[in-house]
């Protein structure tokens, strides 16, 4: 590996239009760069229907400048469907980590998953469906290990409609205690068998 790879570590948020993945992308990409002051760049692209079109977001975090912004392998993907999950999994690195919406994603081309019912949560529990991205934003800001909370919330609040703050502040913190209760360390080390590596 190459030393100005070794720096990087790359997410995508994935998922349909109008899951509010962009807006995820952009408020942990603020965490990083505003309160925690590391080098970040967020990019993202969406199909012609925006609304239920697929929809991706990057963000790119590094010890140095980013030279290129865009993500090459992926360190964490986040699928919020199984059209993301199927389209995207193969951008991920050997060692990568693959977060899924297991309201959404059935289908696991991996064991080296973390599945989560986001939907569910933001449904059954927040009364809100729409805030589903912030419980995933809070799931992947613990399992990334790359920003820290109180910057991620600082970020949430900054940027989050008025009269929201309350609700979407219970979402971020939901999705961390429930990222918080998985043992990273005793998932399988790649995503790929042996024979494919």
């Amino acid at each position: 590996m190459k030393k100005n790879q070794a720096s990087r570590y790359e997410i995508r948020f994935s998922g349909s239009g109008g899951q509010g993945l962009i807006t995820a992308a952009v408020i942990f990409a603020e965490a990083v760069g505003v309160y925690d002051c590391q080098f970040v760049c967020q990019t993202q692209s969406y199909g012609p229907e925006a609304r239920g079109g697929r929809s991706k977001a990057e963000v790119v975090i590094s010890d140095a400048p980013i030279d290129y912004p865009k993500a090459r392998r992926l360190d964490l993907l986040l699928a919020m469907n199984q059209a993301a999950c199927d389209a995207y999994f193969r951008d991920l690195s050997p060692g990568g980590l693959l977060v899924v919406d297991a309201t959404l994603v059935e289908q696991y081309p991996t064991s080296r998953i973390v599945a989560i019912p986001f939907t569910t949560i933001a449904k059954e529990e927040l009364g809100r469906e729409m805030v589903a991205n912030m419980v995933a934003l809070g799931a992947v800001g613990v399992l990334s290990g790359h920003v820290h909370a109180a910057s991620l919330e600082k970020a949430l609040l900054a940027r989050v409609p008025i009269g929201t703050e309350e609700l979407n502040q219970k979402a971020l913190q939901r999705g961390m205690t429930e990222a918080a209760k998985v043992q990273l360390d005793t998932l399988p080390r790649s995503i790929f068998n042996d024979d494919e590596v």
